[in-house]
């Protein structure tokens, strides 16, 4: 029986990649995002290469919108096998003791209320396959460590920072409460700029998005390590 990954947050870099790759290794791909033109250009791009391929436009912090996007990906290519959490939200907010503090909800609800309702949507398939997986997508900007942290106060990127990390907890939590149920909990965190179109960063290491496929698929069939990171 065919299986069907599917990818929240669908873009260029990462998501393309994993795209393809599972596209490759015979899974059916349905591509959920907001920006409808990309999303017809990845289904056109991914039918170039024999995959089948779907796409549904929801937004990844909108619960409801995005459980109903996961019921329509059921009906139309079958049970889900594989979600990938790539939803990212990259907006900038300033000086961290000058903002309102309720700004920081939206980071928080695409980084957890977003994937906690897809995997709950999921979830009833997930179990059913026997080897299903949630795949997640992560950024270094969440880890403890001082360096980092000044990085992120240069760069006004607080909000990622705080999503990252609470998305790294909830990773665990998954992992620990799924680990007897047959479905994995993967995570990779990219420490550095991913390429796409030939953009590369003078301050940051430039990572191949094929690169970060091939961990996420080797995570997938391992099944042993919940956490990979890739610089």
């Amino acid at each position: 029986m065919s299986k069907t990954i599917v990818i929240v947050g669908f873009g260029p870099g990462v998501s393309t990649a994993v795209a393809e790759k599972f596209g490759s290794e015979g899974f059916s791909v349905a591509l959920i995002a907001r920006n409808q033109t990309r999303l017809a250009a990845g289904v056109a791009a991914l039918e170039a290469r024999g995959v089948t391929a779907a796409a549904f436009s929801a937004d990844a912090g909108d619960p409801a919108a995005l459980r109903g996007a996961i019921a329509k990906v059921r009906t139309a290519l079958g049970p889900v096998g594989v979600i990938h959490w790539n939803a990212y939200k990259g907006e900038l907010l300033g000086d961290l003791l000058a903002i309102d503090p309720a700004s920081l909800r939206a980071a928080f609800d695409l980084s957890i209320v977003g994937l906690l309702s897809a995997v709950q949507e999921a979830l009833p398939n997930l179990k059913a396959a026997k080897d299903g997986a949630i795949l997640v997508t992560n950024g270094a900007y969440g880890e403890i460590n001082p360096m980092i942290d000044a990085f992120v106060l240069g760069a006004k990127a607080e909000g990622v920072a705080l999503g990252n990390a609470a998305k790294a907890k909830l990773v665990g939590l998954l992992a620990a409460r799924l680990k007897n149920e047959g479905v994995y909990v993967g995570e990779v965190t990219i420490a550095g700029v991913v390429s796409s179109g030939g953009r590369k960063s003078p301050d940051l290491a430039t990572i191949d998005a094929g690169a970060i496929a091939e961990m996420f698929w080797r995570l997938y069939k391992a099944r042993a390590e919940t956490r990979a990171r890739i610089a």
